[in-house]
């Protein structure tokens, strides 16, 4: 399936988590920042692509709030603002005195009584800067994740505009005001303005758009703020569960595709549970997007335990490695992941060096390689330091990595999801770690739930049936990786089965546990990798984990200015990352020969 360059992958889902890019060529304009590629995107990866909605408000708040020469980035509360101003300061040199300012944006007194809309929290942080240093601040909303959601930004577009949610200053000048009936314009009413907005958690649906995609189980996107699948009203208590619910999946207590109701009674599914002793759906955090539980997880180290360097092992996914290396004193970096560099860090830690922790891909994304968790856990009990597991890829039904981790991380985005129409993201504390006390105590000052409702309305549903989609999964990419590893023309393919890592993987592997939906493969000849690229029958782009299989020039896409250093660690420039979704496998296997086949006889071969 070839998707237009620059439609929504899911199409029509106003809130895509990934675009069409459907040829080499146009991966390669995309990283150019040229036209013919940039004006046809309706949408992009979230952390990368500030979603149109996100650009409108800003420009509205601009507006009124900022000079000509400034622009503002939003978030969703006031700590992630400082965080992002203390940024600019440190890391846009040429400031020269420029202020950066936050203006803050609440709920005015006057026009919003109703306790619902109070209780969302709808609280906007626009942070004012000179527009010179957006690339500054765009690597900063990349890094963290920590800025605000697309829906979020429409949501609180609207109350701006009716005048509910108004600059603080003016809010405090109403509330010191004496109330009185209003004679102004009937949108600053509370029975015309905010009972619209607070309608939007009950009132039904006006329409809905489906992913054309194969193996997509729904991918609808409502316009209306409702739970909308089942087409039911809802109250505030709704939002509430909904997160409940996910915190229960990802504990491994919920594993039935069942509605929420049921999901709340149901009592844990013991087979199914994380392998630690007292572990339960408390010991979960929801956050926005995964890097922000990634960034959130260094943060609330470095204030539990000191500022001390951390370890990255293994080559990581880009922003992993950059949040280790801009916050915090530092980064040691083992990118090839081996025994042998191993070795290295036991001699540093015997000569005397400590460490904040280790973080670590289970497995790595894109080389599928997997880390020594056992030898890793060793190592850091002897000289104490944490193990962070971002178990992303491999998740928790195929791996366990709870009983060898402090904390782990994971993008919900992903398979978690699997619909690509919503981010989120998860950190989980071992109850049996001996910084477990230490954590929850940081966690308690520290914690801000700023997952935005209708996100996490739409991650519930998701999820449901997390469990049953997995299995198939596991079954396609097998299946792609046997032809992709029958031909001659394919120089390898990355895929924990057949790693040389595979007994660390098969150490950590579930009883009913497979390999995953993620691999990578290269090519002897580059125009063989292009051409395969060009002509294989998938949605191309962005993201991973979705329910329709997904293709990506990974290398080119998220290392493009320093493809020389990825190659260093075996990442190649061609190299093609498939995320495998939920289609029929022999359809799936076919498409994959099809686009090998196109490839014509490998020299000296001929047809038989």
């Amino acid at each position: 399936m070839n998707l237009e360059l620059g439609q929504s992958i899911p199409p029509d889902t106003a809130h895509a988590v990934s675009v069409s890019l459907p040829t080499w060529k146009a991966n390669i304009g995309y990283e150019e920042g040229e036209d013919w590629v940039i004006n046809k995107m309706k949408n992009g990866y979230p952390r990368f692509f500030i979603h149109n909605s996100i650009k409108r408000f800003a420009e509205i708040i601009c507006r009124s709030h900022a000079s000509p020469a400034e622009t503002a980035a939003l978030f969703p509360s006031r700590a992630a603002a400082l965080r992002c101003a203390e940024f600019l300061y440190t890391h846009a040199a040429d400031l020269h005195g420029q202020r950066v300012r936050i203006v803050e944006l609440v709920l005015n007194p006057r026009t919003s009584r109703d306790t619902t809309l109070h209780a969302l929290a709808p609280e906007i942080f626009a942070v004012i800067f000179p527009k010179e240093h957006f690339p500054v601040t765009k690597s900063f909303w990349a890094h963290t994740g920590d800025g605000i959601s697309s829906r979020r930004a429409e949501f609180c577009m609207g109350l701006y505009e009716e005048g509910i949610l108004v600059e603080k200053s003016v809010a405090q000048d109403h509330e010191r005001e004496p109330q009185r009936l209003s004679k102004g314009p009937k949108r600053y009413q509370r029975g015309d303005a905010t009972e619209r907005c607070v309608s939007k958690f009950t009132r039904q649906p006006n329409s809905t758009s489906t992913s054309a995609l194969n193996g997509s189980h729904g991918g609808e996107e409502a316009d209306q703020f409702v739970e909308e699948r089942f087409g039911r009203n809802m109250d505030l208590s709704f939002v509430a569960n909904a997160k409940l619910a996910i915190r229960k999946r990802i504990a491994g207590s919920l594993t039935a595709d069942v509605d929420l109701t049921d999901a709340l009674t149901m009592t844990r599914d013991e087979e199914r549970i994380r392998q630690s002793s007292g572990f339960s759906e408390d010991d979960v955090y929801l956050y926005p997007t995964g890097m922000s539980s990634i960034f959130n997880t260094h943060r609330i180290l470095l204030k539990t335990r000191g500022p001390l360097k951390s370890i990255c092992f293994g080559f990581p996914y880009v922003d992993t490695l950059k949040i280790l290396q801009k916050w915090g004193p530092g980064c040691l970096f083992y990118g090839h992941g081996s025994s042998e560099q191993l070795d290295d860090l036991e001699l540093r830690l015997q000569s005397g060096e400590r460490f904040l922790a280790l973080f670590c891909e289970f497995p790595g994304n894109p080389l599928l390689k997997t880390p020594d968790l056992q030898r890793i856990r060793s190592l850091a009990d002897k000289y104490e330091f944490a193990v962070v597991v971002d178990e992303t890829i491999g998740n928790f039904l195929n791996v366990q990595v709870l009983p060898y981790a402090d904390i782990v991380v994971s993008s919900l985005t992903k398979i978690f999801s699997g619909d690509s129409n919503v981010m989120g993201g998860s950190c989980v504390l071992n109850p049996r770690s001996k910084y477990y006390d230490a954590l929850r105590t940081t966690l308690a000052a520290e914690y801000e739930d700023t997952y935005w409702a209708e996100d996490a309305i739409f991650m519930e549903r998701n999820s449901r049936d997390f469990v049953s989609r997995i299995d198939r999964i596991n079954v396609n990419a097998e299946a792609i990786c046997d032809v992709l590893k029958a031909d001659p023309r394919v120089k390898e393919v990355f895929y924990p089965k057949y790693s040389s890592t595979r007994p660390f993987y098969d150490s950590c592997r579930t009883p009913n546990g497979g390999f995953g939906g993620l691999l990578s493969a290269t090519f002897y000849s580059s125009d063989d990798a292009m051409k395969f690229f060009d002509s294989l029958e998938t949605a191309k782009g962005p993201s991973l984990g979705t329910n329709f299989t997904l293709c990506m020039l990974y290398t080119l896409l998220a290392h493009y200015t320093e493809l020389e250093w990825a190659a260093e660690f075996g990442v190649e420039k061609e190299l093609i990352r498939i995320s495998v979704g939920l289609e029929d496998s022999g359809d799936l296997t076919c498409r994959v020969q099809r686009a090998l086949d196109g490839l014509g006889y490998p020299k000296g071969e001929t047809e038989h």
